[in-house]
């Protein structure tokens, strides 16, 4: 075998096992920032969002409806995903393109349960991202059903549990 043949061969080996790195390492963080998120920590996730980010939600009539510019809107959905009490684990994890400009795709599995212990809420969610130089700048959420995110919103309107958009008000 030609010496370039050989390296040829040993330069695509690097790349395609960095390449696996790379996704096994986002992967890990990950499902890190998302076992904090259930935790109610949100803080983690949110640094990963570059301050002009959009978030963009499905239409309706819930909390979380259409887009989310900038790291406070961000910052404001994910505060109300942790306060209807929502939990959600990533699942498989693709990448695509150059480190400094990613798309990543991840299933997304999210519950949320009420007081007496029954499921109020439960959905399946392709997140597709795209970053640029490690920070997401577009996070678009696609769901299996749309519909249970208003049913969920009706229930959580029923229990009381506000959106921190529109805080319950103050009695005189």
């Amino acid at each position: 075998m030609k010496r370039t043949t050989v390296t040829a061969c040993a330069g695509a080996a690097t790349a395609l096992g960095g390449r696996a790195l790379l996704a096994r390492a986002l992967l890990t963080k990950l499902r890190r920032d998302v076992r904090k998120l259930n935790a109610g920590e949100y803080a983690s996730l949110l640094r990963a969002y570059a301050d002009d980010a959009v978030l963009v939600f499905n239409d309706g009539d819930h909390r979380w409806a259409g887009e989310h510019r900038g790291r406070q809107a961000i910052e404001r959905f994910l505060r109300d995903f942790v306060g209807a009490g929502l939990q959600g684990e990533i699942g498989e994890l693709l990448i695509a393109g150059p480190p400094w400009a990613l798309t990543i795709v991840a299933r997304f599995d999210d519950h949320a349960t009420g007081p007496g212990g029954e499921e109020l809420y439960s959905n399946r969610v392709v997140v597709i991202l795209r970053t640029r130089w490690g920070k997401i700048v577009r996070h678009d959420d696609f769901y299996e059903d749309t519909a249970r995110i208003e049913t969920l919103e009706r229930r959580l309107r029923e229990l009381h549990v506000q959106s921190v958009a529109s805080p319950e008000p103050t009695s005189a």
